[in-house]
């Protein structure tokens, strides 16, 4: 009886002993990285800033291996086009095979000429040395004023006149004097694997699933058919893999980035203003007041305003390639309102 009271007693003491431990070690924890800020966006900042820390170091050093692999994937798509579409359209009907070129070499000038102007024309950024007339803020980083719409990207080290991203496929930013020519490559290349995907569900159809006199004669063919000719056919049926899965691929990325650029420019707002305005629209939801983005003027008249449709040309500035600059110079913008207190800032 003796023993079991030790034993009771020595497994008490024993428990509160390393109870004491471990709440003496918590505290010891917290008192060296307990933040009375914590939160759980907090907390997904702090775990995702190696990431960040790789994309700011890293991105501009990347940037010209996706520029290249852009093109060379374009140069792909437009070789096997000609060496396996071409062919079997024109023995097909060369009536398709002439409406087919028409549509395909318009969609390949535009997909071309929009990448190239989105890749050299610079976004812009504010003056240096200038006294301007309208700022909203002071860049920490750049040691300067911004106008409105103005934010800094860490990438490229520069402020950039309503930045809506940086592009790495592009290795730029995307801006106030580039945004339309990034929007229409990524509509027209959307279009075209819309088109490689009509012209190309036949081919594919009859190269996997061939009549049986194709067949057959294909397999008496093979038996006299040597080394090289054996070697075409493979790369063929590779060709058509590669470019079926990229096109399908590449279809529902762009199809989901088009929905997303489509709905901000809808609204009249870049990526970094959406999410600035959704902050904004729920601290003044929680005051009672209703938040009014003061550069949207209606869906109708943004659009105009981005497609440029109120110059000369009209809808043929967007169906064929056109070069120019946006409305306004990007420092001071037309508001909807004259509600300075609308104004969406952000400091970097």
């Amino acid at each position: 009886m003796r023993f079991g009271r030790l034993c009771r007693r020595f497994c008490g003491q024993l428990c509160d002993y390393m109870t004491n431990k471990w709440f003496a070690v918590v505290l010891y924890a917290k008192s060296l990285c307990f933040n009375s800020h914590m939160n759980s966006g907090y907390l997904a900042d702090t775990l995702l800033e190696p990431m960040f820390w790789f994309v700011d170091n890293f991105t501009h050093l990347l940037g010209p291996i996706f520029v290249v692999s852009v093109v060379s994937l374009l140069v792909v798509f437009v070789v096997i086009a000609y060496t396996i579409g071409l062919s079997f359209w024109w023995r097909t009907s060369k009536t398709v095979t002439s409406i087919a070129l028409v549509i395909g070499h318009w969609l390949l000038i535009n997909v071309c000429y929009h990448y190239f102007m989105a890749y050299t024309t610079s976004p812009g950024h504010p003056p240096e040395n200038t006294t301007l007339s309208e700022v909203v803020s002071f860049c920490k980083r750049c040691i300067g004023p911004k106008p409105s719409r103005t934010h800094h990207c860490s990438v490229c080290n520069k402020c950039v006149l309503k930045m809506d991203h940086h592009c790495p496929w592009l290795n730029n930013c995307i801006g106030h004097f580039n945004h339309r020519y990034f929007f229409m490559f990524c509509l027209y290349t959307w279009i075209g694997t819309v088109f490689v995907m009509i012209f190309g569900f036949t081919i594919a159809y009859e190269h996997f699933w061939p009549q049986t006199d194709i067949t057959s004669t294909e397999s008496t063919t093979s038996n006299s058919t040597n080394t090289s000719t054996d070697f075409v056919g493979y790369m063929k049926h590779k060709c058509i893999i590669f470019e079926g899965l990229m096109t399908i691929g590449i279809f529902v990325a762009l199809g989901a980035l088009i929905a997303y650029h489509s709905l901000l420019i809808t609204k009249g707002e870049t990526c970094i203003e959406r999410h600035v305005n959704k902050k904004e629209r729920k601290r003044l939801l929680g005051i009672g007041k209703r938040f009014v983005n003061p550069y949207d003027f209606g869906p109708r008249e943004n659009w105009r305003r981005f497609l440029g449709l109120h110059r000369t040309g009209g809808w043929l500035n967007v169906l064929l390639p056109s070069k120019f600059a946006p409305s306004g110079d990007g420092l001071v913008w037309l508001r909807s309102d004259d509600n300075n207190q609308n104004e969406c800032q952000i400091v970097n």
